[in-house]
């Protein structure tokens, strides 16, 4: 086995880690031009790396990719966000508040 696999590995471990409480807050809301990217890099990185014989970097980028994937459903502001349990507490914009004829 390659060293550069478990350097690798340890890489998506630790974004892993840092993504957690992203996935985990309710309030969190990132937008879709970042984890969409995120998602794709994360999933083509982890094809790339099964192709060279590196499964533990693999595994890791899959994983990441996946996060960043649960990232852009439930914590991005997209059309069916009410179907995955988006927050629904947020403010109006300025432009949708009535305003007062007085």
């Amino acid at each position: 086995m390659m060293w550069q696999d478990f350097i690798f590995l340890a890489g998506s471990v630790f974004s892993l880690v840092v993504l957690v409480p992203t996935l985990r807050d309710s309030m969190a809301n990132v937008p879709l031009g970042t984890t969409l990217p995120s998602a794709t890099i994360g999933i083509i990185y982890g094809t790339t790396f099964f192709t060279l014989g590196m499964t533990l970097s693999a595994v890791g980028s899959l994983l990441t990719g996946v996060m960043w994937s649960l990232i852009a459903l439930l914590r991005s502001p997209h059309r069916f966000s009410d179907r995955f349990g988006a927050d629904q507490n947020q403010s109006p914009s300025p432009r949708s508040t009535p305003q007062n004829a007085d």
